[in-house]
């Protein structure tokens, strides 16, 4: 390290307005990671200053925790790499996957909240919150359910299923556009491209998979399995299982929860209308 351009503890703390013992706490917290001369001394270089600099607003001014602070600084040296955004995932058919997490990001942002101010108010985890933004996985179709609610949007919007202007489209057997994988053990395909007055999707459960809770919302609801078994819960006492060929409707403002209770996979259409999920 080029000690020329390096400032001891003391200075740095000057420089970033605290005192030495706050740099100290910030280090044990995980902010920043000074060098350290051959006699154990703490050094900081030009970048590290900026960033005292940086978690000092933060805290003062934004009053931000030190997990909080630690993921917007995270976060905005992520977007400014090379100055240019990460690669999106890839969707199931090869094709890069829309960034749900992405979005969100820019959704809580712009909002002005915190991880932890929302997950406290969805009830969930902050890491679960922070891999979601991260990954755009990890979570049940509730939790992405009750967050694209919380924003004041929908899972289809957020996978880019809105887009485009046509009322109309041709699907394809096996051509579909896929979501992005949030949820483990389940396949979403898009039936319809566009913006319609219905979502209609191809479900595939693979065993066991479930929403991990119940969710509702406005709008109605109908599904017709394809292949395997389904059991639908609604009011949380209300138990339907469906086979094969059954069909099933239901308002959506109805708590429902639902879980593949087949050995293999589940196979369903599903819509919702309007597209409110």
């Amino acid at each position: 390290m080029d000690q020329a351009i390096s400032y001891k503890i003391a200075e740095a703390a000057r420089m970033a307005g605290v005192s030495p013992s706050t740099l100290r706490l910030w280090e044990t917290q995980g902010l920043v990671e000074p060098h350290r001369t051959q006699t154990g001394q703490r050094v900081f270089d030009q970048a590290q200053i900026e960033r005292l600099k940086k978690i000092s607003w933060l805290r003062s001014e934004r009053g931000l925790n030190p997990a909080a602070i630690r993921e917007t600084l995270d976060s905005a040296q992520s977007d400014d790499q090379s100055g240019q955004e990460p690669l999106p995932a890839q969707s199931s058919d090869g094709k890069p996957a829309r960034d749900v997490g992405r979005k969100l990001r820019h959704l809580r942002r712009t909002t002005g909240r915190t991880l932890e101010n929302v997950a406290r108010d969805l009830g969930i985890a902050v890491s679960t919150l922070s891999t979601l933004e991260r990954t755009s996985q990890g979570v049940s179709l509730k939790v992405l359910h009750d967050v694209a609610r919380y924003y004041g949007t929908t899972v289809s919007a957020l996978t880019g299923e809105r887009k485009g202007k046509e009322r109309q489209s041709l699907v394809r057997a096996g051509q579909w556009t896929t979501w992005p994988k949030t949820t483990t053990g389940v396949t979403v395909q898009n039936l319809a491209r566009g913006r319609h007055q219905m979502d209609c999707h191809r479900f595939v459960l693979a065993h066991g998979a479930s929403s991990e809770g119940a969710y509702e919302h406005e709008g109605e609801e109908f599904m017709h399995v394809l292949a395997g078994r389904l059991e639908i819960i609604l009011d949380f006492d209300q138990f339907f299982e469906l086979g094969a060929g059954d069909s099933f409707y239901f308002e959506s403002k109805r708590h429902h929860s639902w879980r593949n209770i087949h050995e293999g996979e589940t196979i369903l259409i599903w819509v919702n209308t309007p597209p409110t999920f």
